[in-house]
């Protein structure tokens, strides 16, 4: 079954439909490679893919042993190389409610971070730096 159907919109642009759910997406090349920068860049979207991941799974894991990561943030940095141009590393900054957490669980969560799919999926070469911070 399809995930989603992109049409290329002309101008460096896409809009991609999530065949599920209806919900639309659009993407625009950045600026330092011939776009206009108004949108999520393909390589956003990889770095955002992590975050969302690591809060996804993080979320799943804590539920099930009853820790609650509502209002859990994520701040993402995209690093890029050239030649070829790709993402070299991916910065992911966590920021959680770490009242009544205890040395184990944050443990537990910050493992579930590192092994969420996207980040078993990327290759070896991409960094992936994840910092936790508990306030």
């Amino acid at each position: 079954m399809d995930t989603a159907h992109i049409t290329y919109l002309g101008g460096l642009r896409t809009r991609a439909v999530h065949l599920r759910s209806g919900q639309e997406l659009v993407t625009d090349a950045p600026v330092d490679n011939k776009g206009r920068g108004e949108a999520f860049s393909p390589t956003d979207l990889l770095c955002v893919s992590l975050a969302t991941c690591i809060l996804t799974t993080m979320a799943i894991g804590g539920e099930a042993r009853g820790i609650q990561l509502s209002g859990t943030t994520a701040r993402v940095v995209k690093h890029m190389a050239a030649d070829p141009r790709r993402v070299a590393r991916i910065e992911v900054h966590l920021e959680l409610d770490g009242a009544g957490l205890d040395a184990h669980q944050r443990t537990v969560l910050e493992r579930i971070a590192h092994t969420c799919p996207v980040a078993l999926s990327l290759a070896p070469e991409v960094v992936q730096e994840v910092t936790f911070t508990y306030r």
